[in-house]
């Protein structure tokens, strides 16, 4: 699944010249040309949002603001685009919350490697979150893990030990490819020697279990296996 970004601007050729851009790299694009659309667009939940500071309607602090404030959009990257070259405009905005700050004129390789290195850490933190909560819910799958108990649409299906440490290590990094060697070193660990087949068969036994679910996981040929993003 693309990750999508928010770019908001008031200045149409930035807009158009860094969404050629980002998508060239494989993401989606929204556009915002003022501060409420960039609020009205957010609701869109994408994954990072690119704002420029100086806007009508709301400058982009007052957006920083907002986004910080409401719960659902809290938790979404932010990056300044800014023309100021000013310590002092850096630090407010990293005070209110922005993740990074680039001044323009806008270096896209630079770019880029900010975005990544900032979307890496949001899922950082996702995964360390999830890895701390004992409930773990993705798509119709409640998973408890310190009771060992699986939910599928509510409704309560058991899981040998080995297959349900599969199934929630899977939901924790569902989105990203997970090799078979990856499963093997976590689920049964350096010295206990087992085969790739092995887990091959614990995915098959996962997904009879899912039933009509069973397509929340593919398999990535040669590789490994992908639990599918919400």
């Amino acid at each position: 699944m693309k990750q999508k970004i928010l770019i908001a601007d008031d200045e149409r050729d930035i807009l158009d010249f860094l969404k050629y851009n980002l998508e060239k790299e494989g993401f989606d694009v929204l556009l915002a040309k003022n501060g409420k659309d960039a609020l009205s667009q957010s609701k869109k939940k994408p994954d990072l949002i690119l704002l420029d500071v100086m806007m009508p309607e709301l400058d982009g602090k007052e957006v920083v603001r907002a986004l910080k404030k409401n719960e659902e959009t809290s938790a979404i990257p932010v990056i300044f685009l800014t023309a100021r070259d000013s310590e002092l405009d850096e630090v407010l905005g990293l005070e209110l919350g922005a993740d990074d700050y680039i001044t323009k004129p806008v270096s896209i390789p630079k770019l880029i490697a900010r975005i990544k290195s900032a979307l890496r850490k949001k899922n950082s933190m996702q995964v360390s979150v999830a890895e701390k909560s004992d409930v773990i819910k993705h798509g119709v799958l409640e998973i408890n893990r310190s009771q060992f108990r699986v939910l599928i649409n509510k409704k309560e299906v058991f899981f040998p030990k080995k297959e349900f440490e599969v199934l929630a290590y899977l939901v924790r990094h569902a989105g990203k490819v997970v090799t078979r060697e990856m499963l093997l070193a976590t689920i049964w660990g350096a010295d206990v020697f087992v085969v790739d087949r092995t887990v091959d068969v614990h995915i098959r036994k996962i997904r009879e279990k899912l039933a009509g679910y069973a397509d929340y996981i593919d398999t990535i040929k040669g590789v490994g296996y992908r639990m599918k993003e919400f």
